[in-house]
């Protein structure tokens, strides 16, 4: 497998089928005051989905350019795999943050989205995700990510992330935490530390 390449949307436009695939994925957050054991801030609750090879990536999938725009394309994938829970959902074009490309074991150019919601839509949408199309068969269920790192320095986002992602979907994860201000920088480059010496 190709390492993702980025480049800018205006680039990643030229790239056309057949030749190359487009792919759209969306990381949904909302804040979130709640607290684990009434003391560790959650702050935001993220998603993420186990997908049906086993790696955690973002909801989404492949658009047809020819039929479609990207953001079109996009919110059909984000209703076939989060069910009637997400039928209020659209993504758009200001949503959108990064393009990369990769050549093997195919020619893909992923486009990356963030969409913020009330925390109310973002437990609709976890409610119904088992009425979703495409439950049990592409997407295996929604996973919240961690944002906190517990005591013992491992527990939380930093053993979150020596998970096996999908992609380029990890490196998506934390430029949209950072980005976002999701985790203070400080804790988010400690979490990543400590995942890399445990990879």
């Amino acid at each position: 497998m190709s390492e993702p390449r980025a480049l800018s949307r205006e680039e990643a436009s030229r790239l056309r089928p057949p030749q190359w695939k487009h792919a759209c994925h969306a990381l949904l957050y909302a804040p979130c005051p709640g607290r684990l054991f009434g003391k560790i801030p959650l702050r935001f609750a993220v998603l993420m989905q186990m997908r049906f090879d086993g790696r955690l990536g973002f909801p989404g999938g492949f658009v047809d350019l020819q039929d479609v725009s990207l953001e079109e394309g996009l919110n059909r994938e984000l209703r076939e795999e989060l069910g009637p829970g997400a039928a209020f959902l659209r993504v758009a074009e200001c949503d959108y943050v990064s393009s990369h490309v990769s050549e093997k074991p195919q020619q893909v150019v992923a486009h990356f989205y963030t969409k913020q919601l009330s925390l109310e839509d973002l437990r609709t949408i976890e409610d119904q995700a088992t009425r979703a199309k495409e439950h049990g068969l592409e997407v295996m269920g929604l996973v919240r990510v961690p944002l906190y790192t517990l005591r013992d320095g491992i527990g939380g986002l930093p053993a979150f992330l020596t998970n096996t992602f999908i992609g380029s979907a990890r490196e998506q994860l934390l430029h949209a935490l950072e980005t976002l201000q999701l985790v203070p920088r400080e804790q988010l480059q400690k979490a990543v530390t400590v995942a890399q010496k445990r990879l």
